[in-house]
């Protein structure tokens, strides 16, 4: 038998391939590759709406309706007081989002189902026949208790869950949008860099102009259409999230 020694790799092949490897699990390794080293970068400020994923929202509008002017009058149509009002109101303004989530739940099932059944069939009179062709062809049986049926079952099931969830956080957000019926879009953002780990939270939803509170501040509860994302990047992050080969290989695997 003869065996052959392959020729070492090229150095620009081996370097081909690194980078094919980096590029094959996407920007995100860019990124990671590019803080090796240093704190992760935090995301400029800037206007959202000139983000590229950003988008306008579409909502259900009622009927305008024109307000009568009335004369002699200080009392304005649509205004909420008589002198000028401090919150938030047009593109641009400032608010303060009140995030307070404490959501619990338990749910606990137990089922317990039993079930039996017994049946029985006999022949003791047919005609009068039982007397003569049917001994000769059943010798040794007993007519009155020919079938007997009998069946039982048994089912016993529980389940069990239960959630605990608590976030409690205070951001400051800015009007991107005045919807025709007056209610606000509101975007809010935040990034708090702790050494090596950078925790981002973000908030966009629609209020009511009536549920922004006199200090300027509304609760996420009144706020439709919410979306409230609490997450981070860095060291200890990535020391807890499984990497993007285990991640494609648990999602293909069927077994």
């Amino acid at each position: 038998m003869i065996t052959r020694a392959l020729p070492p790799l090229h150095p620009l092949l081996l370097a081909s391939a690194l980078l094919a490897t980096v590029l094959l699990g996407g920007c995100g390794n860019l990124q990671r590759l590019s803080e090796v080293g240093r704190p992760p970068a935090m995301t400029p400020s800037g206007d959202p709406t000139k983000e590229a994923s950003w988008r306008p929202l579409t909502m259900p509008m009622p009927t305008p309706q024109t307000a009568a002017p009335q004369a002699n009058s200080l009392w304005r149509p649509g205004s909420r007081a008589f002198f000028k009002d401090q919150r938030a109101a047009t593109v641009g303004d400032i608010l303060t989002v009140l995030v307070n989530i404490a959501d619990a739940a338990t749910l606990k099932n137990n089922t317990n189902a039993n079930r039996k059944g017994s049946q029985s069939l006999g022949l003791p009179n047919l005609l009068g026949l039982e007397a003569t062709a049917i001994p000769r062809l059943l010798v040794g049986a007993d007519l009155e208790s020919l079938v007997s049926l009998s069946s039982g079952n048994g089912n016993t099931g529980s389940g069990e869950l239960k959630r605990d969830e608590k976030v409690t956080v205070r951001l400051a957000g800015v009007v991107t949008q005045v919807l025709p019926n007056g209610n606000l879009v509101v975007a809010a953002r935040q990034e708090v860099r702790v050494n090596a780990e950078l925790r981002e939270l973000a908030v966009s939803g629609v209020i009511r102009p009536q549920d922004i509170a006199s200090d300027n501040t509304v609760r996420h509860d009144r706020m439709a259409e919410a979306r409230i994302a609490y997450g981070g990047r860095g060291q200890l992050t990535d020391l807890q999230t499984p990497r993007w080969g285990h991640q494609v290989l648990d999602i293909v695997l069927p077994f």
